[in-house]
Parts: C-alpha cells; structure tokens; sequence
C-alpha cells in the first residue's frame, strides 16, 4: 500500500465563520453529517476533507492531514515504537473505519485511517 494523504480535517473554534469562509473562498460543497457533528467538504477533484469543532480547548484552529492505512492498530504501534506520542487511541468512525492520531518526534501532529471493507472513502466525492 502507497499510504496515500486522503483526507484533510479543520479543526476549528468558530465553525459558522469558517464553513462561510472557505465556502466563499473555494466555493467547495460543504456537507453536515447528521449525528455527528461533521461537515464534509466536496472539493471536486483532489483529496477532500472534513470540518469539526476543535475538541481540544486552548489548542489554535488547525488544519490535520490524514494518511491511509491498512492496518491501524499496527500503524499506530509501529508509530509509537519509533518514537511517536499517540495523541488518539484507534477510534472507530461509524461508517468509515479507524483512525489514531499521533505527533511525530518533531511535534506534528498526523492522522491515519483505515477504512472498513466496503465503506465509503474518507475522501469527500
């Protein structure tokens, strides 16, 4: 497997001004996920995205790439032993799959995903 970037997350505090903002940017297609409290962003071509609230308090609004995975749980512990902070346990994401997030040795934080057989991809169509 390649591990791929497939999708990139904003993470923000005020998330009325940024879906507004980069709407009338971009003109990408946002979408809200009902329950989740999830706004898929449809960028035509390329790698999508996603926009939530930022669920750490204090931590600045920030954009959060993620690469594909095969196997998240070995992934993540292959991370960690080669000196990555697991920043997010393997989480499941309710039609799509896992995904961790970790920061490497040099502090940037990084997403990884793995997505469940026969799930919709993480990139936004």
């Amino acid at each position: 497997m390649a591990n791929p970037f497939v999708h990139v997350e904003l993470l923000t505090d005020d998330l009325v001004k940024a879906k507004k903002f980069y709407h009338s940017l971009f003109d990408w297609k946002l979408e809200d996920i009902p329950g989740m409290d999830y706004t898929m962003i449809g960028v035509g071509e390329g790698t999508g995205g996603g926009m939530m609230k930022n669920p750490v308090p204090g931590l600045p609004s920030h954009w959060l790439a993620y690469v594909l995975v095969e196997d998240i749980n070995a992934s993540t512990k292959k991370a960690k032993s080669l000196g990555a902070k697991v920043v997010k346990e393997v989480t499941e994401v309710p039609d799509y799959g896992w995904l961790s997030v970790i920061t490497d040795p040099t502090g940037a934080a990084l997403a990884s995903g793995s997505l469940r057989k026969g799930s919709k991809t993480m990139a936004s169509e």
